[in-house]
C-alpha cells in the first residue's frame, strides 16, 4: 500500500515538474525570449504540451517568443531524438546461428 502511494506521489510530482515550463505559459516574452536549451526542453515535453493544449488554449507545442534558429535547432533535435534517446550509432543485433 505504501509503495502505491509513493508511486502516485512521484508520478504527480513528475507531472507537475513537466508541466511547469510549457510553451505559451507566459515565462517567455519579447524581452526574455526562449533560447537553445529551452528549445530542447520544449521538444522533449512536446507530447505533454499537445495534450495540455487541448484543455488550455494558452499552452502551445512551440514557443513563439524565441531566439530564432537556435531555439528551432534545439526543439527539433529533441523531437527527433525521441525524449532524449538520441543514438549516434546503433548496435546491430547478432543473429543466433
Amino acid at each position: 500500500m505504501k509503495s502505491k502511494i509513493l508511486l502516485i506521489a512521484i508520478a504527480l510530482c513528475a507531472l507537475m515538474l513537466l508541466t511547469s515550463c510549457l510553451p505559451g505559459d507566459g515565462k517567455n516574452t519579447v524581452d526574455r525570449r526562449a533560447n537553445f536549451l529551452t528549445g530542447i526542453w520544449h521538444g522533449w515535453i512536446a507530447p505533454i504540451s499537445l495534450i495540455v493544449g487541448i484543455f488550455d488554449r494558452d499552452i502551445r507545442v512551440y514557443e513563439v517568443n524565441n531566439t530564432g534558429w537556435w531555439y528551432d535547432f534545439g526543439f527539433y533535435m529533441a523531437v527527433i531524438s525521441g525524449f532524449g534517446g538520441l543514438a549516434l550509432s546503433r548496435r546491430k543485433r547478432r543473429s543466433a546461428e
